[in-house]
């Protein structure tokens, strides 16, 4: 076969027939007269004479035909008709130029076929320095790595002179397909040697392999500080590099530089610097890059577009992010990957296949990155069958062949915990790469599977694709809890084995894993060991400390860092304020780090707004944190969503709902943790009406299957006394999560039925779910609630000795709670010195109020003491410890406190009590007659005061706390908030509808007398809550068993 009809693909031949034939516009039966076999010899060899020339196009009506003399196939775009001319050469023997022919080459690699190029390049006789300067680029563009090599050996044999292209074209090979520095730097040496650094186009394409693929950015740096010259491109290398790397702000600062020399901007320099503000998050930086694009006129530039989607996507300006995509004139594959990967990331999953469905409809073609991420979208149980439909979309369109939709395929299935299916995709993979591995491996330990998890490794390690950093990052961030703490120390000892303990990441993930585990001495000895630390290491140790409750030491990280430069960044400022929780801990911490943040610029930052918002609402400044919201410049739903939880956490339940209302009706969208903070605060106030129109708010909204949804709907109902409603939300025992679990044990405890929350712990266990920090502060709860000491501490011992959960401070109030009630105060002090956790104002409060149950005034006073130290302006210390005195007769010491509080502008909380009928709540206070029924009130109580001393009450005086005679004490008693709220009750409530009263304090053992003596005459149920359980009153008993 003749060897030039070889460069004419046998497929193309009628292709090729049809071209020559419109070409010459001959008849077609000419074609049946010629013969190819005429042709012996090849085109650049032909020596006879020939009755055509190329100067016959010079007058075609082509213009691309016409200027081929001149231009060769330069100019020519049309692949038919570039085929029709080399064939018409090849039919009339025409030889080409070397420039003809060296414009055929760089046509073929167009093309798309270098093997036809290579071929015509190997058969030119004479061969100039552009044949083969056009013949290396060809081939490093197209990725032929060790032909292009050999090219250019042959051509320094040969001394053919390398030019810039040659160079540049090598360098960008290395780049992409070699080992990259170390082929780098000997290229390097040539281009030096040959004085070819001057040439500003190789020294940018060598700026961009150091950039790419150095470690250290120093000789990255010295290299672009060295070039004679730069233009546009070089600056954005510079920049893409510094991006890369993890030097955002430097990037940034060349930007400025950039506009400061007067170097005009295009597309490639805006869309840089953009990504620069998207890994810095910073929203005022961002805003000024995009009006400086939007001025130079490039906003609507493709690639300046997706980089905003990208952007707008990090800072959670969804909205803002769409109405850029809906502008764009001109869309690629990679504005609709944006924007289905910025929803998809939001668990916006519907707009993510509604905009998957119409990319296809606008003749898009999916590709590997659109792929994974609905993939990833669809990586839970409730949208597996999505995932299942995509993966069947891959196989059809060959999409299954990329390593990265099979990465998240595997990472969709193990998520269903469908490891059958994973495994299997796993192992008919046809590439695997480290990510695959790591993905099964991480997903093993996950699910607590470590047999398979070392089986793989091993597998790994066997086949000499060793483990990296990722793979031990992956595993450590599997150890979230006390009880994998033996798997975190296995996989520590596998790093020191394979000597990656100095590995940055893998030291930052061990320093988190062990805090996580509630190993803070491992965690700091893994501090000090490491020879490099950066501000993720130091936000790591800082989150141990954090999650320890250990705020100076986390303080001290803090200074640390700033006095070996490390710059603190959001995440280091919002651990910082999560340590902050009262007020001597505002005074000395949280103020002075607010200073800071002012004057480090971070005060703009959203986050670190929410997060002082939340710092100085936990210790109790409400004024400070409603100050920061009402002065922010643009309020996000995360913003919202703070100052309600805000509000909330100081027991503002009624401002919570009204902010709640105000959020409703904004700009901004309600979520699921919008909804769930209402629901909150509708449990706080037991406010069931409100709770049950926010619930069905959320079944609207399509929340109410949400994990936080779910969980503060039945938190709600089981707070608000409604726990028939609270059972028909919770799941199946075999499809029910840890936190159900829960809630369901917190439920039957608050509402004093221990046995129901000791059979669904057991029950839990029997599920093969692993209890967890919370689950012990349920059970404990329970425990104290029943008084049954024996029993709490067998479940505080279990916890540690069967289930490796390290006590936590919550744990340690419930056994001082239950030591103290049943008083035994010796043993609960002796326990609070023992406790492995540093005792705070909760403990100390909580054996206050046991002492002056039980008239203890030594240990009381020792108790308030401790207490004022870490709360000295706390209301409740001073009150408790007069109260103390009070019962103990010592009405001098009660004088005194009183004047001590009065000297200090302190206050005592006042009681108080509300119930609800038909949307109206009132509240009473102590002694209260503002009501507009309060005659009818009072008339009422006197009324239950004759029938209760019928059926044998004698009033508790010892819980009037003046100094008083006793009838007095009793008249005082009858004043009491609930008392009165129990009137009204039973004269606006309809015969036998339970009677619903909430207190803001702890009922006191009068009022609980009487409200248990009036269930039983009035026949009446009677729920009453406070702030600690709810007590239900039933024919003259209490749900509490008098023990509370």
């Amino acid at each position: 076969m003749l060897a030039a009809f070889l460069l004419v693909n046998w497929q193309n031949y009628f292709e090729f027939k049809l071209a020559i034939r419109w070409l010459n516009k001959t008849p077609s039966k000419f074609y049946h007269n010629f013969s190819f076999s005429t042709l012996s010899s090849s085109l650049i060899n032909v020596q006879n004479p020939f009755l055509f020339s190329f100067s016959q196009f010079i007058n075609h009506s082509n213009p691309h035909i016409s200027l081929f003399p001149r231009k060769g196939f330069s100019e020519i775009t049309d692949p038919l008709i570039a085929k029709a001319i080399h064939g018409f050469s090849l039919r009339h023997c025409l030889p080409l130029t070397p420039f003809q022919c060296n414009t055929l080459i760089t046509f073929y690699f167009r093309l798309g076929n270098p093997k036809a190029a290579l071929y015509l390049f190997e058969q030119m006789p004479e061969r100039n320095d552009t044949s083969w300067n056009t013949t290396i680029s060809g081939c490093a563009n197209v990725g032929l790595f060790n032909k292009t090599i050999q090219l250019f050996k042959n051509m320094r044999e040969e001394n053919i002179e390398l030019n810039r292209f040659v160079i540049s074209s090598l360098l960008t090979l290395y780049d992409k397909w070699g080992n990259g520095i170390a082929e780098g730097t000997a290229i390097h040496a040539l281009i030096s040697k040959l004085g070819l650094m001057c040439n500003v186009y190789v020294s940018t394409a060598l700026l961009h392999l150091y950039g790419s693929h150095h470690e250290s950015l120093s000789q990255t740096r010295k290299l672009f500080d060295d070039m004679p010259e730069r233009n546009v491109v070089s600056w954005t290398t510079f920049m893409a590099s510094l991006c890369l790397k993890g030097h955002p702000l430097e990037a940034l600062e060349v930007y400025k530089s950039v506009r400061w020399e007067g170097i005009a901007c295009n597309p490639n320099v805006f869309a840089t610097a953009i990504n620069a503000c998207r890994l810095l998050e910073s929203e005022i930086m961002s805003l000024q890059v995009i009006g400086h694009a939007v001025v130079s006129g490039f906003q609507k530039h493709t690639s300046v577009s997706n980089s905003i989607i990208s952007l707008f996507g990090v800072l959670g300006r969804i909205r803002d992010a769409a109405k850029v995509f809906d502008r764009m004139e001109i869309r690629d594959t990679i504005s609709w990957n944006s924007i289905i990967s910025l929803n998809a990331h939001e668990n916006s999953y519907l707009k993510a296949f509604e905009l998957f469905s119409e990319m296809r409809g606008n003749k898009f073609k999916p590709d590997a990155t659109t792929i994974s991420s609905l993939v990833s979208a669809c990586s839970s149980i409730d949208h597996i069958k999505w995932g299942k439909g995509l993966h069947s979309l891959c196989t059809k369109n060959g999409l299954n062949n990329f390593a990265s939709v099979n990465n998240a395929l595997i990472n969709l299935y193990t998520t269903a915990a469908e490891f059958n299916n994973a495994e299997f995709l796993f192992d008919e993979m046809p590439e695997r790469d480290i990510i695959s591995s790591n993905t099964l491996i991480s997903s093993y330990a996950r699910h607590g599977r470590w047999v398979d998890t070392l089986l793989l490794l091993n597998q790994l390690i066997r086949t000499k694709e060793w483990p990296n950093s990722p793979t031990f990052v992956s595993l450590l961030a599997a150890c979230i809890g006390p009880e994998t703490i033996i798997h975190g120390r296995m996989v520590h000892a596998l790093i020191t084995q394979l000597g990656l303990q100095n590995n940055l990441p893998v030291g930052n993930a061990l320093i988190t894993m062990y805090g996580k585990c509630s190993r803070l001495e491992e965690a700091q000895f893994v501090f000090q060991a490491m020879p490099v630390q950066d501000v993720i290491t130091c936000n790591a140790i800082i989150g141990c400390h954090v999650e320890n409750e250990s705020t100076k030491e986390a303080m001290e990280v803090f200074c640390s860092m700033r006095e070996n430069n490390i710059k603190a960044n959001y995440i280091t400022l919002i651990s910082l304020l999560g340590a902050c929780s009262c007020t001597r801990d505002l005074t000395n911490w949280g103020m002075p780090l607010h200073a800071y943040i002012i004057s480090a610029g971070f005060e703009s930052d959203n986050y670190v707004k929410n997060s002082l918002i939340t710092m100085y609402a936990k210790c109790g400044d409400v004024k400070s944190s409603s100050f920061i919201f009402e002065n922010m410049d643009v309020r996000s739903t995360v913003s919202w969503n703070t100052i309600i939880s805000a509000k909330t956490l100081l027991g503002l339940g009624e401002d919570a709902l009204r902010l709640f209302v105000k959020m409703a009706r904004s700009e901004n969208k309600l979520d699921q943790f919008s909804i769930s903070e209402g629901l909150t605060a509708s449990s706080d106030l037991a406010s069931l009406e409100e709770g049950q129109q926010i619930h069905g708010l959320s079944l609207k909204l399509g929340f109410a299957s949400e994990v936080h949804v779910l969980n503060a709907s039945m938190d709600m109902y089981s707070k608000c006394g409604k726990m028939e409603e609270m059972l028909q939300l919770m799941p199946g025992k075999e499809k029910r999560p840890r936190q159900f679990w829960n809630i369901l044990i917190s439920s039957y405890g608050r509402h004093g039925h221990f046995n129901k929350a000791e059979e669904s712990f057991k029950e839990m266990v029997l599920t093969g779910t692993k209890p967890d920090f919370v689950t012990f502060v349920a059970v404990l709860s329970a425990c104290t609630h029943a008084g049954l000491v024996e029993k709490g501490l067998h479940y505080y011992n279990s916890m540690i000795s069967e289930y490796g959960i390290i006590p936590g401070i919550k744990h340690c109030v419930c056994i001082v709670d239950l030591l103290g009630r049943v008083g035994r105060l010796n043993e609960a002090e002796n326990f609070i010195e023992q406790m492995p956790v540093q005792p705070n104002e909760l403990i100390w409060r909580s054996l206050l109020s046991c002492c002056r149950i039980h008239k203890k005034v030594e240990i009381g006073k020792r108790a308030a003491d401790r207490l004022l130290e870490l709360q000295p302006s706390d209301d409740s210390a001073y009150v408790l410890l007069s109260n103390l005195y009070a019962s103990s007769g010592q009405w001098g010491e009660v004088a005194k406190l009183r004047r001590h509080m009065k000297a200090i502008n302190l206050e005592k909380k006042p009681a108080c009590s509300w119930i609800k009928f038909n949307n109206e709540i009132s509240s009473f206070g102590i002694g209260d007659k503002s009501h507009e029924r309060s005659k009818e009130i009072y008339v009422k109580l006197e009324e239950l005061r004759q029938m209760v001393v019928q059926v044998g009450y004698v009033a508790e005086t010892s819980f009037a706390l003046h100094d008083m005679d006793e009838e007095q004490k009793e008249e005082n008693l009858w004043s009491h908030s609930e008392k009165i709220a129990l009137a009204y009750g039973l004269i606006r409530a309809p015969k036998r509808a339970v009677i619903r009263i909430f207190k803001n304090l702890r009922v006191c053992g009068d009022c609980h007398l009487v409200f248990k003596l009036v269930s039983q005459v009035t026949n009446r149920e009677i729920l009453l809550r406070d702030p600690y359980r709810f007590h239900c009153f039933k024919d003259g008993d209490c749900s509490c068993s008098d023990f509370w």
